[in-house]
């Protein structure tokens, strides 16, 4: 199966050794996303929904790359923080879907890069 490396300037650049995503056969495996404007480079930690937005957009950037969209999602993975934000992010996030949810898990953690509140990351199918 052929590994593909999918990159584009409208998602922010990996701050480590990953891509920002990679597609083997139709499975589009997007790295975790936080709220980095990818033309400025700054982070976007007005409130935790302008933070959701944010990853969302380079979430969709990427799948746009890809020739996907948030339709061809099978699988989020989301990472809090702070649990309390969750109806928050939940709210941002059904707003790039439609009836057709993907499965997920949404998860409390004790860090993530940066100082972020939120980082998602995505497996697409297409």
């Amino acid at each position: 199966m052929e590994k593909k490396i999918i990159r584009t300037e409208k998602a922010p650049a990996p701050i480590g050794p990953y891509n920002q995503a990679v597609r083997a056969g139709d499975m589009l495996f997007i790295s975790g996303q936080i709220a980095l404007d990818p033309t400025s480079g700054a982070l976007i930690q007005s409130s935790i929904k302008a933070e959701t937005q944010q990853v969302m957009e380079n979430l969709q950037a990427i799948l746009d790359t890809a020739g996907m969209n948030f339709s061809n999602v099978v699988k989020t993975s989301i990472f809090l923080m702070d649990m309390t934000n969750f109806a928050e992010v939940n709210e941002v996030y059904a707003m790039y879907f439609s009836d057709n949810y993907p499965a997920r898990e949404t998860v409390q953690v004790s860090g993530l890069p940066k100082g972020v509140r939120v980082e998602i990351s995505m497996v697409a199918c297409g």
